[in-house]
């Protein structure tokens, strides 16, 4: 399967890589990871550049790893739509304390708007 990953920075991006590179090394899916402008979060776009790269050495995996400017959802969207990726993959979902789903922004935009399948990583 072709997956496209988009990671922000958030604690949430880091548990859906983990959990994506683990199903690459699995499924053998060909893995694309997105680093998204995420103005929620503390870590710059090379820091997460260079984060996804170590985690993915480790993995033994070499996918291709993209930075992508502008509006991270609409971005994430348009990239996996024009490039035929099959499934987008995303760290989101708070628990609320009565047990109720919370999505930020990034990820009800996409889920929302993609027409490929779209996972989110809780």
């Amino acid at each position: 399967m072709n997956v496209l990953l988009g990671i922000g920075g958030s604690g949430d991006s880091f548990r859906a890589l983990e959990k994506t590179i683990t199903r690459a090394q699995e499924a053998g899916d060909t893995l694309t990871v997105a680093i998204l402008e995420n103005p929620d979060s503390e870590p710059n776009p090379e820091e997460l550049v260079e984060r996804a790269r170590t985690a993915l050495a480790e993995a033994g995996l070499d996918p291709d790893v993209r930075t992508l400017d502008g509006h991270a959802g609409s971005q994430l969207v348009d990239f996996a739509e024009s490039e035929g990726y099959e499934l987008i993959v995303l760290g989101g979902g708070e628990t609320s304390p009565l047990g109720k789903v919370q999505l930020g922004s990034i990820a009800e935009f996409v889920l929302l708007n993609a027409t490929v399948s779209v996972t989110l990583v809780r």
